[in-house]
């Protein structure tokens, strides 16, 4: 498959490696010096102590490459449609547009570009960083899910297929949706509390008060989800889970804390603020997240009035 990858951070630079053993694969990036540097030494890979060196294309101008079979974005949510935009000359009309952001909601911006029969949503258990070197951490793996917006998801089993080929476990689903609720569950209820109080996740496990305010969120979240989801959530099932995922990564630092700690812009509109729009939707009262997404934002604008200034 001829597949671009839109964005060369962590997980787009780990999927293109991955996806570059068996495919035509394009990394693509506005910056040129980590273009430069995935074509002159390659993306390296480190798990379980292990590094490989895999060999993805990159491009900061993807002018000339031609229609893709596969659009993958991994670019931060609040840049999907400026990335789209500047790529638009990539799809043709078979071409899937597939997203594997964090959070929720993305769907309606890859619909402005292409039919919604190929509008493709997924989430995936694999996490990535990178390390000091430019090296990519594989920190663990785990399952990614892929389904179709409209229509059935059996026509891009071959995607799937294709994927698991390159060591990405990926199976199809006609509900995704559910999964994609239930890895937000844990992002809307526990990583942006770390955010607002610039702590580890096992923080909000221990703390009385900040415990009491994950149950909350995730008890609003559950709300909202049985709203959206066929097969309803247990919200004592939900926030167990939860905690479960707390305490076995106690020294676990959240991208959403990095942000806010670097003064950078979040992606919390497509997370909490996702909850509160399918909320507000419905009618029913998030409190809670309204308050999340409203201080997040007066944190990134603080770091900001800091910057001007």
């Amino acid at each position: 498959m001829k597949i671009a990858i839109l964005g060369s951070g962590a997980m787009g630079s780990l999927f293109g490696a991955y996806l570059s053993q068996r495919n035509d694969v394009w990394l693509i990036d506005i910056d040129k010096q980590k273009v430069d540097r995935i074509n002159s030494k390659g993306v390296t890979i480190i798990e379980n102590d292990t590094r490989k060196l895999y060999r993805p294309k990159a491009v900061s101008d993807s002018a000339g490459l031609g229609k893709m079979d596969l659009i993958i974005v991994f670019v931060k949510s609040m840049h999907t449609i400026e990335a789209l935009e500047q790529n638009r000359h990539l799809i043709g009309k078979n071409t899937y547009l597939i997203t594997l952001q964090n959070g929720a909601g993305h769907e309606s911006k890859l619909a402005k570009f292409t039919d919604k029969k190929n509008v493709l949503i997924g989430t995936t258990q694999h996490n990535s960083s990178i390390t000091a070197e430019g090296d990519i951490l594989h920190g663990g793996g785990g399952n990614t899910t892929i389904g179709v917006i409209s229509g059935n998801s059996s026509r891009i089993r071959n995607i799937a297929l294709n994927f698991t080929s390159c060591g990405i476990e990926t199976e199809v689903s006609d509900d995704v949706k559910r999964q994609i609720w239930t890895k937000l569950f844990l992002n809307t209820s526990a990583s942006s509390l770390t955010a607002i109080l610039q702590v580890p996740l096992g923080f909000i496990l221990e703390n009385p008060h900040a415990s009491f305010l994950m149950e909350s969120l995730a008890r609003e979240a559950v709300k909202t989800a049985n709203t959206e989801c066929s097969d309803y959530f247990d919200e004592n099932d939900v926030i167990n889970d939860i905690k479960t995922i707390l305490k076995n990564a106690k020294g676990g630092y959240t991208s959403i804390y990095s942000d806010i700690k670097n003064g950078n812009y979040t992606e919390v509109d497509t997370i909490s603020g996702y909850v509160l729009e399918v909320a507000e939707k419905n009618g029913i009262p998030v409190p809670y997240h309204q308050f999340v997404v409203s201080m997040i934002h007066a944190l990134e604008d603080k770091a900001h009035a800091s910057i001007i200034k």
